[in-house]
C-alpha cells in the first residue's frame, strides 16, 4: 500500500484544524474533499477514513508518538506515522518519517492496548463517567461498538417511493444495500458510498438516518389528521420521518431556538415533498404558551450529551467537557417541564436523548414525573437502545401520556 503526498498532506492540514482549532471533524472532512477535482473515490474514501481513524484513536496515537497538545505539524506527522505503521503503510522515503521508531510502536501497541483509556482512546472522566452509570462491563462492550466505523443508513421517504423500489434504483447505480428487520424505513448501505451525488438523493427519495434514530417518530404514534409538534427539530431528520408517517395530512408543526436550523428542514422538506410542516422560531415564551394543550402529539428530541453517537462524531470524546454533562441535564429538565404543557390531555409525548447515560434518560423521565406538571402524565414505555446490542447508535426514548 502506496501513500500519496498529496492526499496526506490533507489529512495532516485537517488534524490541524480538528486537533487545534476546535474544528468539528464531518465540516473539516467535507471542506477537505472539495480539495482537489481529479481525486477519484478510492482517494476520498483514504481522506476521509484516515481523519476520522486518526480523531477516533486520539488518545492512543498520541501518546504512543510521545506528543501533547497543542501539536505542531513535526507533532501532527509523528501521530500519521503511528497510524501508517500500526495499518500497515510502508512509510515512503519522506524527510518527515525519518526517524519513525518502527519497532517501538509496535511495542507501545501492545502494551497500551492492556490499559481501557488507551485501547479504546477514551478521556479518563468520560471513562469513569460511563463506569458509574453503566457498569464495567456493559461499558466496555458499548466503548468497544461505539469505536467501530458508523455505517451508512437511508431513510426511506414513503410519500414519494417505497423501501423495495428505492432499494433497485439505487441497485442499478451498483450502491448495495440490506433491509433490517424491525426498521421497516431502512436501507443499510452494504458499502460506503457518495449516496448524496445520485438523483434518487436529489429527488427526495431518502434522507440518511441511523437506525435508531428512525425508530423514535415510530415511537410516537402519529397518525394522519393529528396535531404535532416537534419542539427541538433542528434540521429536522425525525421532523421529516413524521410527516411521511402523517401522509402530509394535519398540521406538523417544527420548532427550534434557531433560524438557521429551520431554514435548512426548509430545504430538505420541499425536496422531500412534505408540505404539512408549519416552522416557529422559539424567540420568546409566547411561542411555546400558544401552544398550551393543544397538540396531539409532541416529540421533545432533547439536547444531550451525544454519548450513544460517538461512532459519528469521535471528534466529541475531546470537545465534550464534564461541566457541560451537569449543565445539560439542567436544560433537559427544563424543556421537559416547559414543553410538555403543549401536550393535551389524552395526547402523548416522547423524550428521546441520543445518550446512554441513565441520568440523562430514565433518571430525568422519574424526575419529570415527580414535578407538579409531570403529575399529570403517566408512563407508558420506553426503550434503551445500546449500540452494542443493535448494531446502530446509542439511543433512549420515553412515551407518556397526559391524563384526561
Amino acid at each position: 500500500m502506496r501513500l500519496h503526498r498529496n492526499l496526506v498532506f490533507t489529512v495532516i492540514d485537517s488534524l490541524g484544524f480538528i486537533f487545534n482549532d476546535g474544528e468539528y471533524a464531518d465540516k473539516v472532512v467535507a471542506r477537505a474533499l472539495k480539495k482537489d477535482k481529479r481525486w477519484g473515490s478510492a482517494d476520498r474514501k483514504f481522506v476521509a477514513e484516515t481523519i476520522y481513524e486518526i480523531v477516533r484513536w486520539k488518545r492512543l496515537y498520541t501518546e504512543i508518538a510521545e506528543v501533547k497538545e497543542p501539536y505542531n505539524r513535526d507533532n501532527l506527522w509523528r501521530v500519521f506515522a503511528v497510524w501508517a505503521v500500526l495499518r500497515g503503510y510502508n512509510l515512503p522515503d519522506w524527510k518527515y518519517f525519518e526517524e519513525t521508531p518502527l519497532r517501538r510502536i509496535k511495542g507501545r501497541f501492545d502494551e497500551l492496548s492492556k490499559i481501557r483509556k488507551f485501547k479504546e482512546s477514551i478521556p479518563d472522566w468520560m471513562d469513569e463517567l460511563a463506569v458509574k452509570e453503566l457498569g464495567e462491563e456493559k461499558w466496555e462492550k458499548e466503548l468497544a461498538a461505539q469505536n467501530e466505523q458508523a455505517r451508512v443508513i437511508l431513510r426511506v421517504n414513503t410519500l414519494k417511493t417505497t423501501r423495495e423500489k428505492l432499494r433497485s434504483i439505487l441497485m442499478d447505480l451498483d450502491i448495495d444495500t440490506e433491509m433490517p428487520k424491525d426498521y421497516p424505513d431502512a436501507l443499510v448501505l452494504k458499502e460506503r458510498a457518495n449516496v448524496f451525488m445520485t438523483q434518487a438523493f436529489k429527488d427526495g427519495l431518502f434522507e440518511v438516518q441511523d437506525g435508531s434514530s428512525q425508530l423514535v417518530a415510530r415511537f410516537l404514534e402519529v397518525e394522519p389528521g393529528m396535531r404535532v409538534v416537534d419542539t427541538c427539530a433542528g434540521a429536522g431528520g425525525k421532523t421529516l420521518h413524521m410527516a411521511s408517517l402523517m401522509e402530509n395530512k394535519g398540521q406538523l408543526i417544527a420548532m427550534d431556538l434557531y433560524e438557521s436550523k429551520l431554514k435548512q428542514l426548509k430545504l430538505r422538506a420541499k425536496r422531500n415533498g412534505a408540505f404539512n410542516i408549519e416552522y416557529r422560531i422559539i424567540d420568546n415564551t409566547k411561542v411555546i404558551k400558544r401552544l398550551h394543550e393543544k397538540a396531539d402529539r409532541v416529540l421533545i428530541d432533547a439536547p444531550c450529551s451525544g454519548l450513544g453517537v460517538l461512532k459519528r462524531n469521535p471528534d466529541s470524546k475531546w470537545k465534550l467537557q464534564p461541566e457541560f454533562i451537569d449543565n445539560i441535564k439542567k436544560v433537559q429538565a427544563e424543556v421537559l417541564e416547559n414543553y410538555s404543557k403543549i401536550v393535551k390531555p389524552g395526547g402523548k409525548l416522547v423524550y428521546a436523548t441520543c445518550s446512554i447515560l441513565p441520568s440523562e434518560n430514565q433518571e430525568q423521565v422519574e424526575r419529570f414525573l415527580a414535578t407538579e406538571i409531570g403529575q399529570q402524565f403517566s408512563f407508558i414505555k420506553d426503550s434503551k437502545i445500546l449500540a452494542s446490542e443493535s448494531g446502530f447508535d446509542g439511543f433512549y426514548m420515553a412515551q407518556l401520556e397526559r391524563k384526561k
